[in-house]
């Protein structure tokens, strides 16, 4: 009664002080209504703590704000709101509020980390080395002495111990190694060999001998560092290269002169072949393509076929090798249109060895067995781990982990792998400005210039070929470093010693998974990786696991508790406070300063915002676009948009989401043809695929072509897709015409 007994005087003088209308005095009317008041704040002072709270909510904010609990809303999905400018060191309910440090509310209202329960299983593995040294095959002297000078290498791996006699002796082969293993000295030792044992010298002019095909930029410049190598003995076989990004009159000049050996990109070798008249094929005697899958996987069906064509015009005989660490439906229908009679090189498990001994990894090819095609092998010398993360701290995770290794550790070397171009800038430029650099829009008193073990690169492919090329050297060449990529980087590429992989961003399948984490532990060497995922994605483990894939778990706080090393992330003090043991309040404290400092510099000016809601918007797509497999864990609906947004350190969600999905449902209201659905999921994985995808051109001019034929009653779709961008996140930027993108839940508006 106390509670009402300090309100109860206050609302009479309000209500008597109000002059009445009425010319007469009600007094049953009033005793009535004082009657009412007295029953009501008598209810009141009966009623639970947080119920008075919630009714005295309506006192102006500065007088509640430091009493009032966040307040949740009804509905799917409660939104919590902290008070905005208050000031603690941590979130925690229970800590004292201190001057200085922004709330960030990191630890509030996230889901609960579930346990992890990973089957055994046991991991298909192979063995890299052999004892048996490249002076036991067939080879040119000087062939073997670039080998062990140039290349440093003495005895070979189990994938070239198996393919390079099959190759001298002029057959077909379809190789399936792990990553790492050293195919491509596979079948580059057996053409130069072969080349160079020709009985009529090779002239330049001839045109190419050999013809590789590479599904990236990056991966067919390596290719050519390789086979410049290895004839250097030979000076008279030249080898070139034909990617994008190049100016094709350059490359006209270099067909025009000769190429005996040509590394190409299909897309780039179509183009030539379709403009350039220098090119020609009828002295093709190998052909070559490397990382078959993977070229299937970017859409070049097409330009396989308008080059196989091309080359089956012109020389009807030669050597055809397809290898791949991964075998799909798609590499088996490129080997059954390719390959003539091949032999099958697959280096197993010694557990696979030793039911058939006398195969040693060599037959005839045929159908793969489903244990066989499910399974991949993995480096014996590769540890991998996977973290739960909650999404509102999935930002200040990542940024401890690489500070872990980079600063206070030595000789280490990080790729963290993004699902698009857009999550690369906005992590490489926020990476480059708070952590490596001591300006920016940083906390006062805040991080200080980092070590020089730190350094952040960036590749994807929306970066000029001239930018591209000189960070693939330059990571190459660095002995530490942290390389921020997309998949350009995941297949192939030999990036030397390579400590740590990190997939920050989970891929779309098993084979993905295997080819990203392959660029560690390579050729016999020590690496580990490391998955991130959220709580809603944690069964991601199990699939994992049914392809005989084993992680180990890493605790968050262990990840976390690295900020606790340098007195750089502690928040100020009130007065003069002793210093405590580090503990998990501390822990929370210092991340909550790197969130802050985070927030800071994305707040700090338009442009910046700009840039964490777009890479926020491309996030949102590229979770939309996981295979129907995979949907039950990769679903748009399980992400809280509020704390996605905060992981892009944004304070709050983007507001404009609720008010473009009414105008997008208000557009569809008018569309005539609403009953017919056209396909709209196919047109999102038209448009949503990877940076490599030519398949945007062909879904404008579906869009194009469809408001052409709209009748004059209705409104043309270009209009209702221009209303309603796809996921235009916060600002009206980027707006691209999407027929197909999933609607928004409830919970996030």
């Amino acid at each position: 009664m106390a509670a009402a007994d300090g309100v109860l005087p206050h609302v009479p003088e309000s209500r008597s002080a109000v002059p009445t209308t009425s010319s007469r005095p009600r007094p049953a009317q009033s005793r009535r209504q004082a009657a009412a008041t007295k029953r009501k704040y008598q209810a009141s002072s009966e009623a639970p703590l947080a119920k008075r709270r919630s009714e005295t909510s309506f006192l102006p904010a500065k007088k509640t704000a430091a009493k009032e609990t966040p307040r949740a809303f009804k509905g799917k999905a409660q939104k919590t709101f902290s008070p905005k400018r208050s000031s603690a060191g941590a979130s925690d309910g229970n800590q004292e509020r201190k001057p200085g440090i922004k709330t960030s509310s990191l630890f509030k209202n996230n889901p609960e980390i579930p346990e992890l329960h990973r089957p055994v299983v046991k991991q298909v593995q192979e063995k890299v080395f052999t004892s048996d040294a490249f002076q036991a095959l067939d080879l040119h002297p000087h062939l073997i002495s670039t080998i062990n000078t140039v290349l440093k290498m003495s005895s070979m791996t189990s994938v070239q111990k198996q393919s390079i006699p099959v190759l001298l002796e002029g057959r077909d082969a379809l190789v399936r190694s792990q990553t790492g293993s050293g195919k491509t000295l596979a079948y580059c030792i057996p053409v130069v060999q072969s080349l160079q044992a020709m009985k009529s010298k090779i002239q330049r002019g001839d045109g190419p001998y050999a013809l590789i095909l590479v599904p990236t930029r990056e991966l067919a410049l390596q290719s050519f560092d390789t086979v410049q190598k290895l004839l250097k003995p030979f000076t008279w076989i030249v080898p070139g290269v034909l990617m994008g990004g190049e100016k094709r009159k350059s490359e006209k000049a270099r067909l025009r002169k000769g190429i005996n050996i040509l590394i190409a990109t299909p897309g780039r070798l179509v183009d030539h072949i379709k403009s350039t008249k220098n090119i020609h094929f009828c002295r093709l005697r190998w052909l070559i393509l490397d990382e078959a899958d993977r070229i299937l996987d970017l859409g070049f069906e097409k330009d396989i076929t308008v080059i196989l064509n091309a080359i089956n015009a012109e020389c009807q005989e030669r050597q055809n090798v397809l290898l791949s660490a991964t075998l799909t439906e798609g590499v088996t229908w490129l080997a059954d249109i390719s390959l003539h009679d091949p032999v099958s090189i697959s280096v197993l498990d010694e557990s696979h060895d030793q039911s058939n001994p006398e195969s040693k990894g060599i037959h005839e090819a045929s159908p793969q067995a489903g244990d066989e095609l499910d399974s991949f092998a993995i480096p014996a010398s590769l540890e991998q781990y996977v973290t739960v993360v909650p999404s509102k701290l999935r930002l200040v995770s990542l940024a401890g982990f690489v500070l872990q290794k980079c600063k206070f550790e030595r000789d280490q070397k990080l790729i963290i792998f993004f699902s698009s171009c857009e999550l690369v800038d906005f992590h490489y430029n926020l990476f480059l400005q708070t952590l490596l650099s001591g300006s920016g829009a940083l906390a006062p008193g805040g991080l200080p210039c980092a070590s020089t073990r730190l350094k952040f690169l960036r590749l994807h492919g929306d970066l000029e070929q001239e930018e591209r090329t000189a960070v693939f050297q330059e990571f190459s060449h660095s002995k530490s470093g942290v390389l921020l990529c997309t998949d350009v980087a995941a297949r192939g590429l030999d990036l030397p010693q390579v400590t740590w992989i990190v997939q920050y961003n989970a891929p779309s399948s098993p084979a993905e998974y295997i080819h990203r984490i392959g660029r560690t532990a390579r050729i016999g060497c020590h690496g580990s990786s490391l998955l991130i995922l959220a709580p809603s994605e944690a069964e991601y483990v199990n699939s994992l696991a049914s392809h005989k894939i084993n992680v180990s778990e890493i605790k968050m706080e262990d990840i976390l508790s690295v900020l606790t090393r340098d007195d750089c992330f502690k928040g100020r003090r009130w007065g003069s406070q002793k210093p405590r043991p580090v503990g998990p309040q501390d822990i929370r404290e210092r991340a909550t300063v790197l969130q802050t400092v985070f927030e800071d510099y994305v707040h700090s000016s338009e442009r910046t915002v700009a840039g964490a809601k777009k890479a926020l918007q491309s996030f949102i797509r590229a979770y939309a676009t996981y295979p129907r497999e995979l949907k039950h864990i990769f679903h748009i609906r399980s992400l809280h948009l509020g704390h996605v947004a905060k992981s892009f350190g944004l304070r709050d969600a983007p507001k404009n989401l609720s008010a473009l999905a009414t105008k997008k449902k208000k557009a569809n209201l008018k569309r005539p043809d609403l009953h017919r659905r056209t396909q709209s999921k196919q047109r999102l994985a038209e448009i949503l695929r990877s940076e490599y995808s030519s398949g945007m051109e062909t879904s404008v001019t579906k869009v194009r072509e469809q408001s052409k034929r709209a009748g004059p009653g209705s409104q043309p779709r270009s209009a209702i897709r221009s209303q309603r961008p796809a996921l235009a996140v916060g600002t009206n930027e980027s707006r691209k015409p999407c027929g197909g993108t999933a609607r928004l839940p409830r919970k996030w508006f």
